[in-house]
């Protein structure tokens, strides 16, 4: 199994910055596609951001669009997300995913592996 575990959360107010890691474990890091999902209660896991096994191609959902940037550090197996101009509804736990088929998807069903979830709370 690949282990990826998510840390950078927290409390911030409205309009202020985050920078969510992922850390992934093994050798096939680099082969594979990254995803960021979130979830609040009681609501479906909603896809926000994908990256290609080399960064080159990146994907968002259009909510975050503008305001988050995913990257990737291959060197150190670790997905980056980036949030900026945060805002309540972005409250939620974040999850990283791994699809070691190198898709760049916005489904669930598309990743092999998940982290166990970082929350990012934002404040009005």
């Amino acid at each position: 199994q690949v282990q990826l575990v998510e840390s950078g959360g927290g409390l911030v107010q409205a309009g202020g910055s985050l920078r969510l890691s992922c850390a992934a474990s093994g050798r096939t890091f680099s082969s594979s596609s990254m995803g960021w999902f979130r979830q609040t209660p009681g609501k479906e896991r909603d896809f926000v951001a994908a990256i290609n096994y080399s960064g080159r191609i990146t994907t968002y959902t259009d909510s975050v669009k503008g305001r988050f940037t995913i990257s990737r550090d291959n060197a150190k197996n670790t997905v980056y997300l980036q949030g900026n101009s945060l805002q309540p509804e972005d409250t939620a736990v974040y999850y990283c995913a791994a699809d070691m088929a190198n898709r760049v998807a916005d489904t669930e069903g598309t990743y092999d592996y998940w982290g166990q979830g970082t929350q990012v709370t934002v404040s009005s």
